[in-house]
């Protein structure tokens, strides 16, 4: 049977071959961004709905709820990224005020909008369903200097107490982190080539992520062989970042 899918930030990369994913599985998929554009193209090659919407701003999510169905059953938070790359990489050290703006806009882009969406949504989420979050490597290696990391994993805190909160309506809660994905728009193409070996070469198997790679197991964690499978951090990252 079709179920209705939110995907936030889904124009493009990740969110993009999620909601290629399970549109082909013929889901009713609705897609979110900030940028009508990628949206429009997306919905025009797979017949999803693109709903532009800032997931960091409340208003923009209670608007948002008119244009949903009533039920929901799997909810992707993949809205977010690194907000550093948008700044000014050369800022003051001693200017705490851009400092604190900088550090507060990672929070509200990866932590505040996947809770703020997830309340939003707590009264359409279907008995059954999923909640999946896209986290990120940098929660259990730090992202080298300002707050996504911290963001992140903050993400996957949050998540813990999430899942024994939907635990008895059967709905599952789980993170995605990826490592270093390529053909998404994370790195605003300030990726060096030598930085980019650098993380392939940390990988055990020799390449780079791909955005179908975190779509497949997006799509796992929604299925009905993950019903069981709750309050976790699945690591897709190719051995760059191992657990026991």
């Amino acid at each position: 049977m079709a179920r209705t899918i939110l995907i936030t930030g889904g124009g493009t990369g990740i969110g993009r071959a999620t909601a290629r994913l399970f549109a082909g599985q013929g889901d009713s998929v609705y897609v979110t961004g900030r940028r009508r554009e990628p949206l429009d193209e997306l919905a025009a090659e797979i017949g999803v709905r693109g709903l532009v919407c800032d997931h960091t701003r409340p208003e923009a999510l209670i608007a948002l709820l008119s244009a949903l169905p009533e039920q929901v059953d799997v909810l992707v938070n993949n809205a977010g990224g690194n907000t550093d790359f948008d700044g000014d990489q050369k800022r003051e050290p001693a200017d705490l005020d851009a400092y604190a703006q900088a550090f507060r806009a990672n929070l509200d882009a990866n932590l505040v909008s996947a809770a703020l969406t997830t309340r939003a949504l707590d009264g359409r989420l279907a008995n059954g369903g999923a909640v999946v979050h896209i986290g990120s490597i940098a929660a259990s290696r730090g992202s080298g200097a300002g707050s996504y990391g911290a963001s992140k994993a903050g993400l996957a805190s949050w998540n813990l107490d999430l899942a024994q909160a939907l635990g008895p309506r059967a709905i599952t809660a789980n993170v995605v982190a990826p490592g270093y994905i390529a053909d998404t728009e994370f790195f605003r193409d300030r990726l060096p080539d030598e930085r980019r070996e650098q993380l392939v070469a940390a990988t055990s198997t020799g390449r780079a992520g791909a955005p179908s790679d975190i779509a497949e197991t997006v799509a796992f964690l929604a299925s009905p062989g993950a019903r069981h499978i709750t309050g976790q951090v699945l690591h897709v990252n190719g051995g760059a970042y191992m657990t026991s």
